[in-house]
């Protein structure tokens, strides 16, 4: 079985700085050292906003991927090479799609309405079972639609 676009997306982000928000609601925000398959992360060098508010630094951490409610990954990632496989497959010559979505994609009527950036989130997210996004530029967090 092979990984999906959230978890390459992630090893993607490995050696960038991140932020993470537990199940508890504590933020981190660091370099991302390593990610795992199921989502434990290493983190350095990291920023702990406590939910009451009190701010502290860590060295290292060891988050158990179980335990993390979302990332914010860095926008620098929509340039990933999984998005250009992606959008390269819909318009390359060869076998048409079935369904609904490739007549209105051969008639050019769909347009992505995010950006790779919020999309990628949205897909992390929604491997988390959350159905969630982060907006850019705003701490708000809305449901993917």
């Amino acid at each position: 079985m092979s990984i999906g676009v959230p978890i390459k997306i992630l090893h993607e982000a490995e050696g960038h700085i991140v932020t993470l928000e537990t199940m508890t609601g504590e933020v981190y925000r660091g370099k991302l050292v390593e990610a795992e398959d199921n989502m434990n992360c290493q983190m350095s060098s990291i920023t702990v906003t406590a939910r009451d508010g009190r701010v502290s630094q860590l060295e290292q951490v060891f988050i158990r991927g179980s335990k993390i409610r979302f990332l914010v990954l860095p926008d620098m990632l929509k340039n990933a090479p999984m998005f250009k496989k992606m959008t390269q497959k819909g318009s390359g010559s060869g076998a048409a799609g079935r369904g609904k979505s490739a007549i209105l994609r051969a008639q050019g009527t769909v347009e992505l309405t995010h950006s790779s950036s919020e999309v990628a989130l949205c897909v992390v997210l929604y491997s988390k079972g959350l159905g969630l996004k982060y907006v850019k530029g705003s701490d708000i967090v809305q449901k993917c639609g």
